[in-house]
């Protein structure tokens, strides 16, 4: 029996789903570099039918609908009910499901299953990736881009480290459970795949940057609303994040280019076949 997603279910569903909503073009300025170098990657193709996994607020779902064109077909999948209301309000010529794509009913037509940072959050990710198979056609590809480990990101682990000694004591974090860095051990997504089915299992290094602000300011409120830091701080009074505000600002003002603030993001491109 496939474990339960409720708990993450749960949670796309609540505050965090609609704080994505109302920090999506940050978050798609943030992402920008990661994102197209994943749709390079997937290199989805004119006429082509693709399934994206987790498309959130639909920013590489409708760009999917662009590679593919008017006589491809783009349909995205999130368990999130706010991020599908933004996803669905930007524009026509994108399918969109309410679906937690670990147990629904796909049909074997989809060329392509993509997903940017979609694909991490399953209770029991081989019977979900063996469902996901189900979506594709005979000669159908999955390809989708996850982080690597949370200390070669420093995006997120400069400015949490800068603060913890401000945090109340922290548990320790389980790199099995689900979860933004549950993928990264390359051997447990080689071998996740293959139990679930796939061939041609590949992974390549993807060491890029995210954009945090234009200033170490912008950064550090950035920090504070995604990624490790933002989670742990969740619950904590107004006093306290000003001090967590000024930790981040100073482990981030190092990171400053001439674009802005762009710490290092490191990624795994996967692909595979069905």
């Amino acid at each position: 029996m496939t474990a339960s997603n409720d708990d993450m279910i749960e949670y796309w569903n609540g505050a965090v789903g609609e704080r994505w909503v109302r920090l999506n073009a940050e978050l798609d300025r943030a992402l920008s570099k990661i994102s197209g170098a994943a749709l390079a990657f997937a290199a989805a193709k004119p006429g082509e039918r693709v399934l994206d996994i987790g498309c959130g607020c639909g920013t590489a779902t409708y760009e999917l609908a662009k590679a593919v064109g008017g006589g491809g077909d783009v349909t995205g999948v999130d368990v999130s009910r706010p991020m599908l209301a933004y996803a669905r309000s930007r524009g026509p010529g994108v399918n969109f499901i309410e679906a937690d794509a670990s147990v629904h009913r796909f049909h074997p037509t989809h060329d392509l299953v993509f997903s940017r940072f979609g694909v991490m959050f399953f209770a029991d990710p081989a019977a979900a990736f063996a469902n996901i198979r189900h979506a594709l056609a005979p000669h159908g590809r999955l390809a989708f881009v996850c982080w690597r480990d949370v200390k070669e990101n420093l995006w997120a682990s400069a400015p949490y480290d800068a603060a913890l000694h401000l945090l109340p004591p922290q548990k320790p974090s389980d790199p099995l459970a689900p979860g933004p860095y549950a993928f990264a051990d390359p051997r447990r997504v080689r071998d996740i795949l293959s139990k679930a089915g796939y061939r041609d299992i590949r992974l390549e290094k993807l060491d890029s940057t995210l954009y945090m602000g234009a200033d170490a300011e912008e950064a550090a409120a950035q920090a504070l609303n995604v990624g490790p830091l933002a989670y742990a701080a969740r619950e904590l009074d107004e006093a306290l994040r000003e001090k967590l505000r000024a930790a981040a600002k100073g482990a981030l003002a190092k990171f400053k280019t001439a674009e802005g603030i762009a710490p290092p993001a490191a990624c795994w491109l996967v692909g595979a076949r069905a």
